[in-house]
């Protein structure tokens, strides 16, 4: 397999902005795009023509690149099938277990319902590597503006059962407001106090906190822990769906 190189950077205020390039190919993919000039200034530093950009929801910090930077480069513009008329530019309708090929490399398409309604991520199969946006963040997931915590707790769930090792890019700088949140819901939890002193001590430096692994999150993000038995009780929540503490925990921290 073709090695991939990825550039990270900072659009708008706290998006991240994501160029994945494989170098014998050429092409380079954009995930979202924040920001137009942000991202065609970022590949034009590095020489790379950006060929497609994937699209993973249609808030405006995540499309609002996407008319210029295709005016540019001619690229070709995935997004999910659920918000087709909203995606601005849009080639290429996707949905739950479509796969693309982007340079020889696997991409499998996993709709993942919440943040959005037609939220979807983009699963680098054999690279171990997730564009989660903003289903996941790390020690965070995305509010829930367009569905119920009944639906994004499936989505949390097919992103779980990924591989520990594989690399989660998420769409936001939000780490250590989400650390400080996560120690209210699980204080006792040494790996996650561990996990926020680093990443204080990250931030102060400037430094990025992205990306993070599925396996990681599993042992320090409490929306992806609400079946551990501490955290139950610390809610008052013993007997509750595990939807039903996502929930909660998502409540709280919307006011936290």
């Amino acid at each position: 397999m073709r090695s991939l190189e990825i550039a990270v950077f900072m659009c708008r205020s706290d998006n991240y902005g994501v160029l994945v390039h494989e170098p014998e190919s050429g092409k380079t993919v954009s995930i979202d795009a924040p920001d137009g000039e942000k991202v065609m200034a970022e590949a034009e530093q590095r020489g790379w023509t950006i060929t497609d950009i994937f699209t993973t929801h249609h808030h405006k910090d995540h499309v609002d690149g996407n008319l210029v930077i295709k005016e540019k480069y001619d690229c070709r513009i995935v997004g999910p099938i659920e918000e087709a008329v909203v995606i601005p530019g849009l080639d290429l309708a996707v949905f739950e277990g479509d796969e693309l090929e982007f340079a020889g490399h696997k991409v499998e398409v996993i709709e993942t319902p919440g943040h959005t309604a037609g939220h979807i991520c983009y699963h680098f199969v054999e690279d171990g590597l997730l564009f989660a946006a903003d289903t996941l963040f790390a020690m965070g997931c995305g509010r829930l503006f367009e569905r119920p915590a009944s639906d994004m707790w499936p989505s949390l769930q097919k992103l779980m059962a990924l591989p520990d090792e594989t690399e989660v890019y998420f769409g936001h700088e939000y780490t250590l407001a989400n650390a400080k949140f996560a120690l209210t819901i699980d204080p006792d939890n040494a790996v996650l106090k561990e996990r926020a002193e680093a990443v204080a001590e990250l931030r102060e430096a400037g430094g990025f906190t992205i990306p993070t692994t599925i396996g990681l999150e599993k042992k320090t993000n409490p929306f992806l822990r609400v079946a551990d038995p501490a955290i139950r009780k610390g809610l008052g929540m013993e007997d509750a769906s595990d939807a039903e503490v996502l929930a909660e925990i998502r409540k709280r921290k919307d006011n936290f």
